[in-house]
């Protein structure tokens, strides 16, 4: 009865009955569609996949000549110390060069600012093992006001041993020197800053000598001097001393007195107190792993570079403050580099023409006891300081027989 009233409603209206047509079809289409595409679907799936390539892919036109070969690619660097046997087929067929852009360090003279440059030099791998061979080398970094007036006597240190020492100079900012190109020293200066000898920015300095050092991945100790340095040894000996090392050498010591906790400056607090403030030298000796976390620290470093003024001597407290809270299991808390406090006064003494003697060289060789690797070892100094430019002749002289450079 219900049905036979709507019917009578959609002929009685013209409009309602056209709807109704319009709705009707378009469900049907609807369905049709539908029920075409899932066919079409399972129709496709069952059709080989290369035949679909062969049907939609352009085909070339036919050529009468083959098409010129491309130029063989240049052929590429291969990673440094490795071995033939060991570089894997795609080095050999030079299809790439995988690591070897990547672990090549930049020029010594680099436009990078100081934040590139820590920030690029605190990249670290999170892999213990390297995947290639590598020789661990050891960074000397020097630190000087110009040129090295005895860089002759670490020629001959240095002479044979390549490959396994790296070598970078920061020197004034107003130096304009030239160094000889047959020199190891060529091409080792890095770019420098201005710099005042007791001032914040020698930790400025030695952090950017760090830095440097570290953008060469075969770098694993880290020495710093003074133009007035000398070796006490050969470089073997030196080399093997450092590199079997299970500790760093950086010295650091409670001192009463004004030139100790005097300098403390209670606006350290709570960060710095003053029992953990510490004095040393602030040459040093350090692996790797110590070496990029002072290029990355800024807690302590931005305290000192507030607090720690110019009479404070921040390159005598910084360090060693800093290692002493963080990294004091793996530290010896003595430096490997001897000096001469005899005399009194707040200077070293200075070692000249007349003063360098085979005794001299030999008692500074052979000190008093201390440990290396938990042992006890009476060779506790591997370089000395001051040695004035008079002294180099002198010095040229003893280093064949003394320090056995031959």
């Amino acid at each position: 009865m219900k049905n036979k009233q709507q019917q009578q409603q959609l002929t009685s209206n013209p409009l309602s009955f056209q709807m109704y047509l319009h709705s009707l079809i378009y469900c049907m289409l609807l369905v049709s569609g539908l029920v075409i595409g899932i066919t079409l679907t399972f129709y496709m799936k069952e059709i080989p996949f290369n035949f679909q390539l062969k049907q939609f892919s352009m085909q070339p036109p036919p050529t009468s000549q083959p098409p010129p070969s491309a130029p063989p690619p240049p052929s590429l660097p291969q990673l440094q110390n490795f071995k033939s046997s060991n570089i894997p087929i795609y080095l050999k067929n030079n299809t790439r060069i995988g690591l070897t852009e990547y672990l090549k360090p930049p020029n010594t003279m680099h436009d990078m600012e100081d934040e590139e440059l820590l920030w690029r030099a605190s990249m670290v791998p999170r892999k213990r093992n390297f995947p290639f061979q590598r020789v661990p080398k050891v960074a000397f970094l020097f630190l000087t006001r110009g040129h090295l007036p005895l860089a002759p006597l670490w020629e001959k240190f240095f002479k044979g041993h390549e490959g396994f020492y790296s070598i970078y100079v920061h020197s004034q900012q107003s130096f304009n020197g030239t160094v000889p190109e047959d020199s190891v020293f060529h091409g080792r200066s890095i770019p420098s800053k201005h710099v005042e000898w007791g001032m914040f920015n020698m930790i400025e300095a030695e952090r950017r000598l760090l830095a440097n050092a570290l953008l060469d991945f075969s770098n694993q100790r880290f020495v710093l001097l003074s133009e007035s340095c000398i070796p006490l040894f050969n470089f073997t000996a030196i080399y093997t001393y450092l590199i079997n090392s299970t500790k760093t050498f950086v010295e650091a010591y409670d001192l009463w007195g004004p030139v100790g906790r005097g300098r403390y400056s209670h606006r350290m607090k709570p960060t710095i107190m003053p029992d953990d403030w510490r004095k040393g030298s602030q040459w040093f000796e350090m692996d790797r792993d110590l070496a990029i976390e002072v290029i990355s620290e800024h807690k302590y470093f931005r305290l000192f570079r507030r607090f720690c003024k110019p009479s404070c001597y921040s390159d005598e407290h910084y360090l060693p403050t800093l290692v002493s809270l963080r990294f004091w299991r793996k530290n010896s808390n003595r430096t490997l580099t001897r000096v001469d406090w005899s005399k009194g006064g707040p200077h070293p003494a200075m070692f000249g023409e007349t003063n360098v003697t085979i005794e001299l060289l030999n008692m500074m060789r052979n000190g008093t006891n201390c440990l290396y690797n938990g042992k006890s070892t009476n060779n506790c100094f591997l370089f000395a300081r001051k040695f004035l430019p008079s002294a180099l002749d002198r010095l040229l002289s003893f280093a064949p027989m003394v320090f056995n450079f031959n």
